[in-house]
């Protein structure tokens, strides 16, 4: 059974990439730092996706000890790799003069070392295998600074770079590597806010672009998929 690996899977984006993946047939195979958010996707899962496994473990990405646990497991569970989505991440407002100090290093190891870390353990399965596509859940951030953006803003741009390599690297050994950029997207981060609902895209219209990315031929890649609220950025 090919199987998706997709870190941060419980909620929001990840939950909406791992939804349409389960429902063409996939496995996936997700991380969490809550033990509680996993026993709840696996009990929806069990409903919503009964043909389907879903293997689940509790790590922090942020840590590099816990992602080698996490891509142990994956190799465990999953020999047939066909999707990895880096989705894990988190945003931290400030500015680069006044935002707390390890606030950089923090969301480095969370948004830029736990791709990295996870695509390298992985890597060695996928390139035996000649096929498989890395998604890298970069932001809009990644191309433009914006007021606030601080630490948070230099992440995504060296993740929009790391993706770029892997993209250079891996392409004559049949794996394709795709950056998802979206703009403001609903998660329960914007939850509270006073805003019309059109100014979000949803979750799913993110998930739909990534599958139809990865259902291209082998002949084509999709680089870049970037994707803004249709009243533009907020």
């Amino acid at each position: 059974m090919p199987a998706a690996v997709i870190t941060g899977a419980t909620k929001g984006l990840g939950r909406a990439i791992a939804e349409i993946f389960a429902s063409h047939g996939f496995d996936v195979c997700t991380c969490a730092r809550t033990l509680a958010d996993l026993d709840r996707m696996q009990r929806d899962w069990q409903r919503l996706f009964p043909q389907q496994h879903l293997h689940t473990f509790q790590a922090d990405m942020g840590v590099p000890e816990q992602t080698r646990a996490f891509a142990a497991f994956v190799s465990a569970h999953c020999p047939r790799i066909e999707a990895l989505v880096n989705n894990t991440g988190v945003y931290l407002p400030g500015t680069v003069a006044g935002e707390p100090e390890g606030q950089l290093r923090h969301l480095m190891e969370v948004n830029l070392f736990s791709a990295y870390d996870l695509t390298r353990a992985l890597l060695p399965q996928m390139t035996a295998a000649q096929k498989g596509h890395i998604f890298n859940m970069c932001s809009v951030a990644s191309l433009m600074a914006y007021p606030n953006g601080g630490a948070y803003s230099v992440t995504k741009f060296a993740l929009l770079g790391l993706t770029k390599v892997l993209r250079e690297e891996l392409k004559t050994l049949g794996i394709r590597v795709t950056a998802i950029l979206p703009g403001a997207t609903w998660s329960y981060s914007w939850k509270g806010v006073d805003l019309p609902a059109e100014r979000l895209m949803q979750a799913s219209d993110v998930a739909k672009m990534v599958w139809a990315a990865y259902t291209l031929s082998d002949a084509a890649v999709v680089e870049d998929i970037v994707l803004r609220p249709q009243l533009g950025d907020l």
